[in-house]
């Protein structure tokens, strides 16, 4: 019996026996570029140090670009991705003082991929801090104010 699941199809539900490692990436719609300034950023701090405190999700290395953001994250085994990676994209708004009211502010949905060695971590960083250097933002990887550590995250 074919199932039809609309336009994605639907996650898998506990399938790790530990928490996964997750790389996210979520983009503005029409890639408009509002992310990179300091009250996105401050935001962006605040909801990963909330939600590490108060619901246990590690918020690690990320990038906050013009028109997309990058990050690492782990919840526990009850966490669900989707609706945290809606509430941070709220929150993101909010801060960029964007009313949603008849426009779209992000494109649908996000990217994720789940890490499954210390390789596999360190090679998505290191392309991901470059971002900066290669969309020729800043001249090196440290001259970027719109990336850091929320939490070390160790892959294993």
């Amino acid at each position: 019996m074919k199932q039809d699941f609309g336009h994605r199809p639907p996650r898998l539900v506990r399938l790790f026996d530990t928490s996964p490692l997750y790389f996210v990436t979520f983009c503005t719609h029409l890639r408009k570029q509002y992310l990179a300034c300091a009250e996105v950023h401050t935001a962006f701090v605040a909801f990963s140090e909330r939600a590490e405190r108060d619901f246990n999700i590690a918020v690690g290395r990320y990038v906050i670009m013009p028109d997309h953001v990058h990050l690492f994250v782990r919840g526990s085994q009850v966490f669900r991705l989707g609706p945290w990676v809606g509430r941070l994209k709220q929150a993101l708004a909010k801060a960029a003082g964007l009313c949603r009211g008849n426009r779209q502010l992000w494109e649908e949905g996000f990217f994720d991929h789940v890490l499954r060695n210390d390789e596999s971590y360190s090679q998505k960083w290191n392309y991901v801090r470059e971002n900066p250097v290669r969309a020729v933002l800043a001249k090196s990887v440290g001259d970027w104010p719109y990336q850091s550590e929320i939490v070390y995250i160790d892959r294993a």
